[in-house]
């Protein structure tokens, strides 16, 4: 505490604590909580397997389906109607392994013809449908 001197009055005691020894407390208080924090990693640490896979020795099959620019089907090159696009895909869909169905449509074709295979393809159960040349749809 300080003490103030007026003129021709007694000295006033001065009643405000001093602060600045309280805020260094704190940030050495602080400061030494964040060292002892532990650092945070974003890893997951994996036992990965040594040594190389074995090569799978069985190549999966391809089927290959192509729409024209008439919205055409064709199943394997040989044009097909919808209703033997749905067999044929059945077929495929109750195999152990299913083949890639490769999907290859013509910028020209009906779009609904696209979705219908598309669709036809989900409801059969086919798992492995790959869009082959999308690349002609970009401008």
């Amino acid at each position: 505490m300080g003490l103030k001197s007026r003129r021709g009055t007694d000295p006033e005691v001065m009643m405000d604590i001093n602060t600045t020894p309280l805020i260094d407390v704190m940030l050495v208080l602080l400061v030494m909580l964040i060292i002892t924090i532990p650092i945070q990693l974003h890893a997951v640490n994996l036992e990965m397997p040594v040594g190389t896979p074995p090569e799978n020795a069985i190549k999966p099959e391809k089927v290959q389906i192509d729409i024209d620019e008439k919205s055409v089907v064709y199943w394997q090159g040989l044009p097909v109607t919808a209703a033997e696009l749905d067999q044929k895909m059945s077929e495929v869909g109750q195999l152990p392994s299913q083949p890639e169905i490769h999907l290859r449509p013509n910028k020209d074709c009906q779009y609904a013809v696209f979705a219908n295979v598309l669709s036809s393809s989900k409801r059969k159960g086919l798992t492995k449908m790959a869009v082959i040349g999308s690349e002609q749809f970009v401008k």
